[in-house]
């Protein structure tokens, strides 16, 4: 059966990330990509994990208590935009991910958007190590959520092939603009 967009973005972060890495979760949201990330990088690695919203992070912080995963995350209620105020330039980091679009069950007025996307994406770019992944689950039925897609599309066009590869990976049958998944990996 064919994954969708974050189950497989979840395939290509076990495949990916081992214990003692360094992951960035850009986008905690309720907590779900942090915890696998918390989970696959063991007590020897660190995820940074990045949100506007105090509620996304009050949210992850009870399900990290909940599975004893909380010691190698550390939740930073600023946007992503901003990693590179947190995390260390000589940082290696095996793999990023983003959801991109409004916290579920929330204000849908808070979204994420392209320019601060991109700009997260390219202070990520140097320090991914060979091999490394960014995923971006891109959500764009919502209002604002178009204009961020074209955005990050043409931003991740861009980039060098000699250096990067991106894949495109949705749907292309199914009604309402469902998500889809870019992924960028480091030769």
């Amino acid at each position: 059966m064919i994954e969708n967009a974050m189950r497989y973005s979840h395939t290509l972060l076990k495949n990916t990330v081992i214990p003692g890495d360094t992951v960035i979760d850009a986008t905690v949201g309720n907590g779900g990509d942090t915890i696998l990330l918390a989970a696959l990088v063991g007590k020897t690695g660190k995820v940074y994990g990045f949100d506007i919203q105090p509620q996304a992070l009050q949210t992850t912080k009870e399900k990290l208590l909940l599975t004893g995963l909380g010691e190698q995350v550390d939740l930073y209620l600023q946007g992503h935009e901003t990693l590179k105020s947190v995390v260390p330039a000589k940082t290696e980091i095996a793999a990023a991910i983003f959801n991109l679009g409004y916290l579920p069950k929330s204000d849908k007025k808070i979204i994420t958007k392209g320019e601060t996307t991109i700009q997260a994406i390219h202070a990520i770019l140097p320090m991914l190590r060979k091999g490394g992944l960014v995923l971006l689950v891109i959500y764009s039925g919502h209002q604002g959520g178009q204009t961020e897609k074209d955005a990050v599309l043409a931003f991740t066009e861009q980039l060098p092939q000699q250096f990067f590869n991106v894949l495109h990976y949705g749907f292309i049958n199914q009604r309402n603009d469902p998500p889809f998944l870019l992924i960028i990996e480091k030769k």
